[in-house]
């Protein structure tokens, strides 16, 4: 089994052996600790002798052990040592699994005593398993920002006493607000499928889908919660005309609009119209109504860009962002220029690849060949997609401008 489908398999297990032990110990810092350890010895076990039947139980088993150890290395005192030989029992074998468990833990990083970026960095590398590196491109931020905020963020909750328990419900709708930014930050880091030939991870992308779906089920009166799941909608049903046949990346206004989901599309379309008429307008219901205009057009040409560039100066007023810069800049330039659009790129930092890249395509637009074969080669050193690095060089030879939108 290849290193990557253990990947899989953890990032499948780990939630629900995570919520298990929070459910039977109570520290998340601690049971945290204990997953991540169990996930090292998977590591260096399962190559060598396989898989085990349950490895949730394997799992389970070896985090269990992890936590009592740590609690026996703590015990200066004669009620830690007694604690310890308490939870010295039989380690359950079975782990009771639930669709609700990472979302379950995700409210639960999203405890107050936290800031809102170090509940996104937890909930994205304790309970989803991306990498430091994978959140802190998300995030825009640097690879050592995240590394800090998320150790921060486990010492605060167990200072905290944070437990596996439902939040109180007068915390939900704040809780809510960084829960679905992880989720959406969980589907772009599977559309965007860094680390690998691929350009989705399919495993992820459909996990952040059911989670959404899981999200409007719960609280279906919050009408951002429609908007997110609407807009993994309207962005996964484009995914099977992201590659060629080669595995070649294919930009938005080359897609072979007949290969999109139309289901998909149809069901995005029906929730947001049902919803924005209905309480007030969000930044998920916004990217929604851009990724809606998107896949409403019959081919690239018939893009309505100044709708597009209304929504975003929209989306910029209710919640600024680079990514929504970006955006921003982007349709800036299909609707009043290229050079309107590069003055907009230049204020963003230096970063993000998709920056470089943007900047690229309207650097060539221009006519400013050399300059953009510069930001395309950037840009391919800065994504780790193997699929945009092939994309980005093939364009750093030519110099040749492509439709930005996205």
């Amino acid at each position: 089994m290849s290193e990557a489908r253990y990947e899989h398999v953890w990032r499948q297990e780990a939630p629900h052996v995570l919520a298990a032990l929070s459910r039977r110990y109570g520290s998340f810092a601690d049971c945290e600790d204990a997953v991540q350890l169990a996930l090292v010895a998977a590591a260096q076990q399962w190559p060598r002798d396989g898989v085990p039947d349950n490895p949730a139980g394997w799992l389970l088993r070896v985090a269990s052990r992890r936590l009592v150890d740590q609690q026996r290395s703590d015990a200066a005192r004669r009620a830690r040592e007694e604690k310890a030989a308490r939870l010295d029992g039989a380690a359950p074998a079975e782990v009771p699994t639930s669709g609700d468990d990472m979302l379950d833990l995700f409210v639960l990083c999203a405890h107050p005593a936290l800031t809102p970026t170090s509940q996104l960095a937890l909930m994205l590398r304790a309970v989803a398993g991306l990498t430091t590196a994978e959140i802190a491109a998300g995030l825009f931020v640097p690879e050592s920002t995240v590394a800090q905020r998320i150790s921060r963020a486990k010492a605060t909750l167990k200072r905290a006493g944070a437990r596996f328990a439902p939040a109180p419900p007068a915390e939900l709708p704040v809780r809510m607000l960084a829960v679905r930014h992880a989720i959406s930050l969980l589907y772009t880091r599977a559309h965007l499928a860094a680390d690998g030939p691929q350009a989705t991870d399919p495993l992820l992308a459909e996990t952040a889908v059911r989670l959404a779906r899981t999200l409007l089920h719960r609280a279906p009166a919050d009408p951002e919660n429609a908007g997110l799941l609407t807009l993994l909608l309207l962005t996964h049903a484009r995914s099977p005309a992201r590659l060629d046949r080669a595995g070649d990346l294919v930009p938005l206004d080359e897609q072979d609009r007949g290969r999109w989901q139309r289901a998909l599309i149809d069901e995005g379309v029906a929730l947001l119209e049902r919803t924005l008429p209905v309480g007030y307008v969000g930044a998920f219901q916004l990217r929604a109504a851009i990724a809606a205009v998107h896949d409403e057009a019959p081919d690239a040409a018939a893009t309505d860009w100044p709708q597009i560039l209304a929504l975003y100066r929209m989306l910029d007023r209710v919640e600024p962002s680079p990514a929504t810069a970006l955006g921003l800049a982007v349709a800036t330039a299909e609707v009043h220029g290229a050079a309107a659009g590069l003055d907009l790129l230049d204020q963003l930092p230096d970063t993000s690849h998709r920056a470089h890249a943007a900047r690229g395509h309207l650097l060539a637009r221009l006519g400013r060949t050399e300059q953009a074969r510069a930001e395309f080669r950037r840009a391919a050193e800065l994504t780790r997609s193997i699929p945009e690095q092939r994309y980005l060089n093939r364009l750093a030879g030519s110099g040749e401008p492509r439709a930005t939108g996205r």
